[in-house]
């Protein structure tokens, strides 16, 4: 039997009811499948991504068949289709479609509806819990704060400095990569942190913490605070002062003088 993946009648309109699970899985793997052989890897994982697509017949002017394509996808990744990525995942889905005579008129994106429990007050009310006292402490319902890569930081700075860290991990190869885990949640005995970032590196584990001005008059329990991570077996724990720093080349400094003294 082959694994092969059926593909729709394409004959017939693509937004026929008994067609939508066969349509959504054919149009999405194998949009995903010619955006990977095109060397849009960042577009095919975007696509992978997609819970389902909903296809809409939009246009029949003209003997022609044009279609709107709605892309369902996880709250939390939502934020991160942006018009550039659409327009990038629709340039490959018209692609997909040009043989048949159909076309992608309009492509957008929506949140999945996440299903209803009947404690959802609750859980609203008490989704951020107790505050740390760690100032990139933020609801993570809000949808404001930077995304990238599927992950959420609670400002700028910190997005900055994971970027450049990922930077670094790119050029190392796979037997010597470096682990980034942004707002990672940690429990320490009596505490519970979110550091802002958790860096693992060579078999050992750090930490990076964003100061901004809010941190001012606030040394002495940083202080404790990064004493905490060590006793947990962080080997490792650097803070960066936002006002120290003006320029991308320091953040690349500070991060390549953190991976140093991290590997030692």
């Amino acid at each position: 039997m082959s694994d092969e993946l059926a593909s729709p009648d394409m004959s017939l309109a693509l937004d026929a009811p008994q067609n939508a699970p066969l349509v959504s899985e054919w149009l999405l793997g194998t949009s995903a499948v010619l955006a990977y052989h095109l060397g849009k890897t960042d577009t095919a994982r975007m696509i992978a991504d997609v819970s389902s697509v909903e296809v809409r017949l939009w246009n029949t002017e003209f003997d022609h068949e044009g279609y709107r394509i709605v892309l369902v996808v996880e709250p939390s990744l939502y934020p991160t289709y942006n018009k550039r990525e659409l327009d990038s995942i629709a340039e490959v889905m018209r692609d997909v479609m040009w043989g048949s005579g159909k076309s992608v008129d309009e492509l957008v994106a929506r949140p999945s509806i996440p299903r209803l429990g009947p404690d959802w007050r609750r859980q609203i009310k008490t989704a951020d819990g107790p505050k740390p006292s760690n100032q990139g402490r933020r609801q993570q319902l809000e949808p404001s704060h930077p995304v990238e890569d599927q992950l959420r930081f609670t400002n700028e700075w910190e997005q900055r400095v994971y970027q450049v860290l990922k930077q670094r991990q790119e050029s190392l190869p796979d037997s010597e990569t470096i682990g980034i885990m942004p707002l990672g949640g940690m429990r320490v005995r009596g505490w519970t942190f979110e550091p802002d970032l958790l860096i693992t590196y060579r078999g050992y584990a750090g930490v990076i913490e964003i100061d901004g001005p809010q941190h001012k008059g606030h040394a002495g329990y940083d202080h404790s605070r990064s004493r905490l991570f060590l006793h947990a077996g962080v080997k490792y724990v650097d803070r960066l002062n936002v006002e120290e720093v003006s320029s991308r080349a320091e953040v690349e400094k500070f991060v390549d003088d953190f991976l140093a003294q991290l590997k030692r």
